[in-house]
């Protein structure tokens, strides 16, 4: 991460852009003209510049959970990003506008992202809470909810009408209201409003949420240009539309091609400064649905793939085209014991790792890693002592951050391929690595 002073001038566009530096040409992605789609490159911002390829570490209400914001730059995060809806409801986007924007108030001085609230919205409201990826059944509703769920969020072509899941009050986001929060927040990145649906919705439902997220898309970006004019104060905030459209190509092609070419309504130079990939999909297509979109989001602007961070889901999606990724799951998994290791998945709680006086990850070059041994992280998590989530989330964390960067430096080294073969098969076994190649063989 590259800080830079914050314009002291007037907020412009021109504060925001992308470089496209190195390309993917072995081993992934290639659109029906032949140009690779996977690539590396760099996404100035006021606050600095980020690598990418690059895993964005979430910091839902303002923090990272159970570490602090040093020692996420010390793990390698380049930026963080914060949760629009959360953030909102507690402790409420006046404070936080009040204290400077989410990153100063938080102490985090480099890149920030805040989402839109929209994803938060249908997950809390119809009580699927983080799950977007899931079984492809028989659609028969077009509303769905989780079972024994009471929907807390209802939605019309204003906006959404939802209950906080913390005491109940009833709120309303709109497009223009989802735009500002997002300005009081500050981010350097923020996402227009839109509607995840889940997979359970019928076709003609996605059809709906894909033509009201593009309506919605239109006055976010009237909007964003009424308050970047009012907010002279502060540094340009980009604005990224939010491709949905699940797991159908028409769909997705069609949300992709029609964000790129949108404008405002009444700010009629307004247009997106990236693109974010949402909404819900089966795993076994992530890499697909990533490429049909790249295929037609323009080559200049950053590409935000929105909840990802699995080992195999970064390779997949790199290679199709994505730049930048978010996703909770690092730290979550770190919190119940659950770790990222270079064999596998590692249990800190069980048994095995009771009397093992070496680190949890040997070949890992982390904090926890370099100074603590498996055996203190399974006491740790089984006295229920607090550290053990700290040491825990520093190593998940780095190990995905770390991650990325290689994959990085092989797209510009021309060896994605023999790195994704030998993590891959590390992780999930030779089977499973070959299959991952033939998708997109060097």
């Amino acid at each position: 991460m590259t800080e830079t002073p914050v314009n002291p001038g007037s907020p412009s566009p021109a504060d925001f852009s992308f470089d496209v530096e190195h390309r993917l040409e072995s081993g992934g992605a290639r659109a029906s003209d032949g140009r690779a789609l996977g690539r590396a490159g760099t996404i100035h911002t006021p606050h600095g510049d980020i690598q990418t390829p690059a895993f964005i570490p979430v910091g839902t209400k303002a923090t990272v959970k159970a570490v602090l914001p040093e020692t996420v730059t010390e793990f390698g995060g380049q930026a963080v990003l914060a949760n629009a809806y959360h953030l909102f409801l507690q402790p409420g986007s006046d404070i936080v506008d009040e204290a400077g924007g989410f990153g100063k108030f938080m102490n985090w001085h480099g890149p920030t992202f805040t989402d839109s609230g929209g994803f938060q919205v249908m997950s809390l409201g119809v009580g699927f809470k983080k799950v977007i990826s899931m079984r492809e059944g028989a659609h028969e509703q077009a509303e769905v909810i989780a079972k024994n769920k009471e929907r807390l969020a209802h939605v019309d072509e204003d906006g959404v009408t939802f209950k906080s899941f913390i005491n109940g009050d009833k709120h309303r986001f709109t497009p223009e209201v989802s735009m500002q929060i997002q300005h009081q927040l500050g981010a350097d990145i923020i996402f227009a409003f839109d509607e995840c649906t889940t997979l359970l919705n019928t076709r003609d439902y996605q059809e709906d949420s894909v033509a009201r997220t593009e309506r919605w898309a239109v006055r976010c970006l009237d909007e964003h240009a009424r308050q970047t004019a009012e907010r002279q104060h502060r540094p340009y905030q980009a604005l990224f539309g939010v491709v949905q459209g699940a797991q159908y190509e028409d769909l997705r092609r069609q949300a992709a091609s029609g964000l790129e070419r949108l404008r405002g309504a009444e700010a009629t130079e307004q247009e997106f400064d990236g693109y974010g990939i949402g909404g819900a999909l089966e795993k076994s297509e992530l890499g697909t649905i990533v490429g049909w979109v790249s295929e037609e989001l323009p080559e200049h602007k950053p590409r935000h793939l929105l909840g990802i961070s699995e080992p195999d889901d970064l390779f997949a999606a790199i290679a199709a085209g994505a730049d930048t990724f978010d996703c909770v799951a690092p730290s979550r998994q770190a919190r119940g014991g659950t770790m990222y290791s270079s064999s596998g998945r590692i249990n800190a709680k069980a048994a095995t790792q009771r009397r093992r006086f070496e680190a949890l990850d040997p070949e890992c070059d982390c904090y926890t890693c370099e100074n603590y041994t498996a055996a203190y992280l399974h006491h740790l998590f089984k006295a229920k002592e607090m550290l053990g989530s700290t040491l825990a989330t520093i190593h998940n964390e780095r190990f995905i951050v770390r991650l990325v960067d290689r994959i990085r430096a092989s797209i510009i080294d021309g060896t994605f391929a023999e790195l994704r073969e030998d993590v891959l098969t590390r992780q999930y076994g030779a089977d499973f690595a070959r299959a991952a190649a033939e998708k997109h063989p060097a």
